[in-house]
């Protein structure tokens, strides 16, 4: 009797893309709504579309350095605490290694196993992988979640520029004088859509996440204009 070949079982989850998702969502975001914002400030003191525009490109370039910087530092640096913690329990492996092995059976215990079940599951995820078990069940490190440094980087910088494209572009193709109210209409606009993708992307409900941004962009070029407004008025 030919017995039937295993079926693999594959799922993709919303938490496969956390990593990348994040830092992505974060820079586009920050890129529309600080680029806009610095536009609109300079605009509401009365200042002319070619100082608008530069002021805007000039937000464009650091905010995406920024980015980029600040989220290679915060990732390198959860990444080099895994680097240590995983040092660590190779180590202990190789110097206390029943120790260890008790050390898993008592995790898989907590989890629900029974004593002599889990010292059976503990050797034989062992014998297969040791530092890979310890890695996933005791620190909680996985590959699918793992720090990535540059990735986070780059993509915290290219998301902020395409972020931040949208309110030069509206500035850029806006009469002078409504540049104001057209690049409100058109970054509210792009933030909904932002913010709603992101959160289906995720797995949340599209709304909650496209008023919150739209919220929090609208009360950022709100400030700012104002901002502007009273320095224009004082210069």
């Amino acid at each position: 009797m030919k017995l039937p070949m295993p079926r693999l079982h594959k799922e993709i989850h919303k938490s496969y893309r956390i990593g990348w998702l994040r830092a992505a969502v974060l820079g586009a975001n920050d890129g529309t709504i600080s680029t806009a914002s610095l536009i609109m400030g300079v605009a509401a003191a009365g200042a002319p579309k070619s100082t608008i525009l530069l002021t805007g490109v000039a937000g464009m370039v650091a905010g995406a350095m920024s980015m980029a910087a600040g989220e290679y530092v915060s990732v390198q640096s959860q990444a080099d605490t895994e680097k240590a913690d995983i040092a660590k329990e190779k180590r202990e492996l190789e110097t206390e290694p029943e120790d260890e092995l008790e050390e898993l059976a008592d995790i898989y215990v907590s989890r629900g196993l029974d004593k002599p079940l889990a010292i059976k599951v503990a050797e034989q995820l062992t014998a297969h992988d040791a530092l890979g078990a310890h890695a996933r069940d005791e620190l909680g490190i996985t590959e699918t979640l793992r720090a990535r440094p540059i990735q986070a980087a780059v993509s915290s910088a290219l998301s902020f520029i395409a972020g931040a494209v949208i309110p030069i572009a509206a500035a850029f193709l806006s009469p002078a004088d409504l540049i104001p109210v057209l690049l409100t209409a058109t970054v509210l606009a792009a933030l909904v859509l932002l913010g709603g993708t992101a959160a289906y992307a995720g797995g949340a409900p599209p709304g909650g996440g496209a008023l919150r941004v739209a919220f929090w962009g609208a009360l950022a070029m709100g400030l700012t204009a104002v901002a502007g407004r009273l320095f224009g008025a004082a210069v």
